[in-house]
């Protein structure tokens, strides 16, 4: 194969003005087939060809001329024969005085500055933020996070503490209500106590006077027979009075003033004389030796109504003494009667 000759050295362009306008005009040029021969690389060195007034070029001859003619203003055919293309470009002068000014733009302007000495007009205040915004942005969080927690915080010891002030408050009511319960409870026995005492005390004044009205119908006595006690010997299965064993022919008293409504024989009662008080209270005095009243007299407390015998069913000498309330036919116990009219048997 024939090896073709080497590429001409680039020699530059002319411009020379065509029609009244800047052109670009190649001044000699000759056809250039590349072989292999020809564009095999150079090892060690390489060739660089400068351009007239200082400009480097590559081995591509088409790309440097391109640029030449870009910069010239016009693009440059390979062929001589045919006019330079005409580029035009528009007048910015209209759209640049109709833009605005760069610092009135938003988030623009801060970052401007007016000083003479800085070449870029950047501010220092943003640039200062810029570079410590990471760690004042985490500053800032953790600030929050810190007051956010001492807030829960502060809310959670004002919870606590109204919660254990409305405890303590608690605690005080019922302490106060329990005081207060157990006051009233105190008060009231007493007040119970004072009014038992007052009450007893005026049952013993009653009693008292009562007993200045009413006396046991023996003076000296043994008592040898209750009331309800069963036997045999009584003829209803149990003794139905109160017997005072004493001497024959002791004297028996009138326990209270009353009307004598019976004196005389009444068969297992031996001689008997019932007294009936103004209530209506029937009282037998049993087993006398003699009597001294008759039906009909009205005695009064003291008076010697009989004397102590054992006529009728005994088996000694004693007073039999039946308490019958209204005149019903079923006594009561005469010890718990005497007892209520003050007088112990």
């Amino acid at each position: 194969m024939a090896s073709n000759r080497p590429a001409p050295e680039f020699s530059g362009y002319s411009a020379r003005p065509a029609d009244g306008e800047a052109g670009v005009e190649q001044e000699s040029w000759e056809e250039w087939n590349p072989t292999e021969e020809s564009v095999r690389p150079v090892r060690g060195r390489h060739r660089v060809a400068r351009q007239r007034g200082g400009l480097a070029r590559s081995s591509t001859v088409l790309g440097v001329g391109v640029i030449a003619a870009v910069g010239a203003g016009g693009i440059a055919t390979a062929q001589g024969g045919k006019p330079a293309v005409r580029i035009s470009m528009p007048d910015l002068s209209a759209v640049k005085d109709s833009l605005p000014a760069a610092k009135s733009l938003p988030g623009v302007g801060a970052l401007m500055s007016d000083s003479a000495d800085s070449p870029s007009g950047a501010s220092a205040a943003p640039l200062t933020t810029m570079g410590t915004g990471r760690a004042g942005a985490g500053e800032a969080l953790r600030a929050r996070i810190m007051q956010q927690a001492e807030t829960q915080q502060d809310a959670a010891d004002a919870t606590a503490q109204a919660a254990a002030e409305q405890a303590a408050a608690q605690r005080a009511a019922d302490e106060a209500a329990a005081k207060q319960q157990k006051a009233e409870a105190k008060a009231a026995a007493d007040k119970k106590k004072a009014r038992e005492e007052a009450e007893k005390k005026a049952e013993a004044e009653r009693l008292a006077k009562l007993a200045k009205s009413f006396r046991l119908p023996i003076a000296s006595y043994t008592l040898t027979g209750t009331f309800g006690q069963p036997g045999s010997m009584w003829s209803s299965g149990y003794h139905t009075g109160l017997d005072f064993a004493a001497s024959t022919g002791t004297p028996i008293y009138a326990v209270h003033g009353g009307t004598v409504t019976e004196a005389g024989w009444a068969g297992a009662y031996g001689y008997r004389t019932i007294i009936t008080l103004d209530d209506g209270t029937e009282l037998w005095f049993c087993h006398q030796s003699s009597m001294n009243v008759s039906v009909g007299q009205h005695v009064a407390t003291g008076d010697v109504i009989g004397r102590v015998g054992a006529t009728g069913n005994v088996t000694g000498a004693h007073l039999h003494l039946e308490v019958h309330p209204g005149g019903d036919a079923t006594g009561i116990d005469p010890a718990a009667w005497l007892r209520g009219k003050g007088l112990t048997p």
